[in-house]
């Protein structure tokens, strides 16, 4: 320090060319303390540093806009599921709010991921016990359950969910089924439908409780157009409600007119 003094007052001391200049010493030395301890400090420290802002619950987008206005750079660090948080909020930052960095610092940042996703186990098949147990494995709730008449799956197994296996949801979401109550024992009689359209025929067949399955068409000269000539399952037999009859159709009729032998 006592080297600066002296080149300092040295150099106030050095006289213009053509004349000479003297300043005082109490002069030279109260300039040099108040360069020293006022303007060098605040040129060198001015603007160099700011209090980090806190951006924890923002967008990410919006995180970086302030991050950027203030001089500093955001960092992505990692992406973590939060359901405390909607999906691209910052979650954590580092430095921490009200930290005092230098501009330029970088700033990372934890962005929530959302809700956790899980795949849907398949039910079909199931009992209802064994699908509240699969579901439950998967952070998943069994909901509300229907019943139907099902030949193919036995009575209390699942014929269906409204999920499709292998879907990603939310943890924690209801997966709604439907049961199977067996067979359905109510049997209908199957209606004679046997010289009738195929219009009357589907008539009387929905108004049992039944419907059309297949159509075979069948030529015949004998018959009108769309005339019923066959019927499976036959009439009188027991089936259950819904069964399909399948039916077998005049293709073209009786010719308009008879060829007469000649006389």
């Amino acid at each position: 320090m006592n080297q600066a003094l002296l080149r300092l007052k040295a150099a106030l001391q050095a006289p213009f060319p053509g004349r000479k200049v003297a300043l005082p010493v109490g002069t030279i030395l109260a300039g040099f303390f108040l360069f020293n301890s006022v303007v060098l400090p605040l040129y060198v420290h001015h603007g160099s540093t700011l209090a980090v802002p806190d951006i924890v619950g923002r967008p990410l987008d919006s995180a970086r806009s302030v991050l950027d206005e203030e001089g500093l750079q955001a960092v992505q660090a990692e992406t973590r599921p939060d359901p405390a948080w909607p999906a691209g909020t910052v979650t954590n930052q580092n430095p921490s709010p009200g930290t005092v960095v230098k501009k330029g610092r970088r700033v990372y940042l934890t962005i929530s991921g959302g809700e956790i996703e899980v795949d849907v186990p398949a039910l079909r098949g199931r009992t209802v016990r064994d699908a509240r147990f699969a579901l439950e494995r998967n952070g998943l709730r069994l909901g509300p359950s229907s019943s139907v008449p099902s030949a193919t799956y036995p009575e209390n197994t699942i014929v269906d969910q409204n999920i499709t296996p292998a879907s990603r949801v939310q943890k924690g979401t209801e997966v709604a089924i439907t049961v199977s109550s067996g067979p359905d024992t109510l049997q209908i009689a199957v209606p004679h439908v046997v010289g009738k359209s195929t219009t009357e025929a589907e008539r009387v067949l929905m108004g049992a409780g039944l419907r059309i399955g297949n159509i075979t068409l069948q030529p015949n000269f004998d018959l009108l157009p769309n005339t019923v000539v066959d019927q499976f399952p036959r009439p009188g037999a027991r089936v259950p409600r819904g069964q399909a009859v399948d039916l077998f159709v005049v293709q073209s009729g009786r010719p308009s007119e008879e060829f007469q032998s000649p006389k």
